[in-house]
């Protein structure tokens, strides 16, 4: 049976699946403390009402700001070239998708809304595609589309970077789009392709932003005036590899990777790229990972959205402390499909929860820090 990228499953699985308590299903599964390695932690849902929730960051503000990828559209894709069946044609709609706001009561407020939103067909597993993430460059706020363009039958809004005006408008100020139809990778998946692309995260370093495309396989630059360049053709050095979560630390960006269906545990990595475009392998033996994150000792944490083989089970995601020495920590466990995480400015780590299903399920879940082992700097 071919192989497909792990999200076109998603949606089709989450139908079939039972759907747990949203507050019963977070566990803490790590060691007491009084151990050399030991680490405590606990988790709880600290907001909800998000529809498909992607990328977080905190603001300047201090408050966090949540990428929706919405509730998808009913128009259907009648552009050439199409996204092929069974994943195309997508149904799309230029408002599906949202950008909010969490106030520290755990409120949500929607501070965008009316952006696009798009649906794969049944047989893709009806997966759905809108705002990917959000990054600040001072109190600007910007975000990354993946649910817009022609073969997401949202044909006069292209996916690319745009940014929220101070009336709650916005604007694209890079056309992602027409870049990955110019600049074709040397290893795209025929039988998996997107043309206007799938991206996933965006972040900011030193006021440049960094994005990452899964089906393309690319890490590119975008500057705040919208030059596009492309930093690594991850496909040229890895193939078909889905590469997703996205950070930087130390003068290097990190990055893991998805994987195709069905699930093999331990097939999932993390890369280092140079800001030449460098890249090595940095830490095997993931599953599924959709999230990176360093915290303010220099340890990377690992998102993995599923951990079980074959197909995709709820309560199975967790993150994964790698440290100095390392040892991985369990820092929380029983996710349902998480999708991205930060640390917020109290310390605690956030989690964007039930990423992927109905709309209306997605959550917020924080973890707490009560007594742990400070470790070096991994990175160092």
């Amino acid at each position: 049976m071919r192989k497909k990228a792990l999200w076109r499953i998603w949606a089709l699985l989450l139908m079939a699946a039972p759907f747990a308590s949203c507050n019963k299903d977070i566990k803490d599964t790590t060691p007491l403390c009084g151990g050399p390695d030991s680490t405590v932690t606990t988790s709880k849902v600290v907001a909800t009402g998000f529809n498909d929730p992607r990328g977080i960051k905190f603001g300047p503000d201090g408050l966090l700001y949540v990428a929706e990828a919405g509730i998808g559209g009913t128009h259907l894709s009648t552009c050439i070239p199409q996204v092929i069946p069974p994943v195309g044609p997508y149904t799309g709609s230029d408002t599906g998708s949202r950008i909010s706001r969490v106030g520290w009561d755990g409120v949500r407020t929607t501070l965008v809304d009316h952006l696009p939103s798009s649906t794969t067909a049944p047989g893709g597993g009806s997966g759905i595609q809108g705002v990917a993430d959000i990054a600040f460059i001072g109190n600007d706020l910007y975000a990354v589309l993946a649910g817009a363009g022609c073969s997401h039958a949202v044909p006069d809004i292209p996916n690319g970077v745009i940014k929220i005006n101070a009336d709650r408008s916005w604007k694209i100020i890079a056309n992602l789009s027409e870049f990955i139809m110019n600049n074709p990778v040397k290893n795209p998946n025929p039988a998996d392709f997107e043309p206007d692309g799938t991206w996933w995260n965006m972040i900011n370093v030193d006021g440049n932003f960094y994005t990452i495309e899964p089906n393309h396989g690319e890490l590119d630059k975008v500057s705040p005036t919208g030059a596009i360049s492309r930093v690594l053709d991850i496909s040229a050095v890895k193939g078909h590899i889905v590469p997703t979560a996205l950070t930087a630390h130390n003068g290097l960006f990190y990055f893991g990777n998805l994987d195709v269906f069905p699930v093999v545990p331990g097939s999932s990595s993390v890369f280092t790229v140079t800001p030449g475009g460098k890249l090595q392998t940095f830490a095997t033996g993931f599953t599924c990972i959709l999230g990176l994150a360093f915290d303010d000792l220099g340890r990377l944490y690992v998102l993995e959205t599923n951990t079980a083989a074959g197909g995709l089970t709820p309560g199975t995601g967790d993150v994964i402390r790698l440290d100095a020495n390392g040892k991985r920590h369990v820092i929380a466990s029983g996710l349902n499909f998480p999708t991205a995480m930060t640390f917020g400015p109290d310390g605690k780590l956030y989690i964007s929860d039930w990423g992927i299903g109905p709309p209306g399920l997605g959550q917020i879940v924080q973890v707490t820090f009560h007594c742990e082992i400070v470790q070096p700097d991994l990175a160092k």
